[in-house]
């Protein structure tokens, strides 16, 4: 989605009827993120809201420097930028890709099933008992889950985006596109001057 390099909209300032409406949306998305809002988007802190291209709003802190917090197409779930992704990276649903399919994410593409269905790759296991296990949860996800991808060998996520299709059917065809290309390092979004 954020491929080429993006150049920021009008900004303006989101009121704070909006703002808590955006903070409950975004509590109710991630239940987990609840304990660290206050840190995340402060009451007192104003909240801008900026145009992309392609009808894609980015939610940022004002602070210096502009912290970005969510993205949103159109109607579509809130979505975490990666820089908030990786101060709170536990708060996430994850899966994890092998190191094979690093490249092809990083280039934009979408991730593919193998990727993440492979001996190094991760999906939520609900008979698992490990510390991996824990890591990547144990129930299953549906399409549309927002995700956190993980890769093999890496400390930091490198990608976020919605999945396409749920995880059992991802376990039981083992091909076909997991994950539609979200935000991911190094693209537009992620390279995107706010100051």
């Amino acid at each position: 989605m954020f491929k080429k390099e993006i150049p920021p909209g009008t900004k303006s300032k989101v009121k704070s009827s909006v703002q808590r409406g955006i903070r409950s949306k975004a509590i109710e998305t991630y239940p987990l993120l609840e304990p660290y809002m206050d840190e995340i988007m402060p009451k007192k802190e104003q909240l801008d809201m900026i145009k992309l291209p392609d009808r894609v709003t980015l939610y940022a802190l004002s602070a210096s420097p502009v912290v970005p917090l969510f993205w949103q197409h159109m109607d579509d779930p809130l979505i975490p930028h990666l820089r908030l992704v990786h101060r709170f990276p536990d708060c996430f649903h994850r899966i994890r890709i092998d190191r094979g399919a690093i490249r092809f994410v990083l280039s934009g593409a979408a991730l593919m099933t193998p990727g993440a269905t492979s001996p190094g790759g991760r999906l939520p296991e609900a008979d698992g008992n490990g510390e991996e296990d824990y890591r990547y949860g144990t129930e299953e996800l549906a399409p549309g889950t927002v995700v956190v991808v993980e890769a093999e060998g890496k400390e930091n996520a490198c990608m976020v985006g919605q999945l396409k299709v749920g995880t059992k059917e991802m376990k039981a065809t083992k091909k076909g596109a997991a994950v539609e290309a979200g935000h991911y390092l190094g693209d537009g979004l992620w390279n995107l001057h706010l100051d």
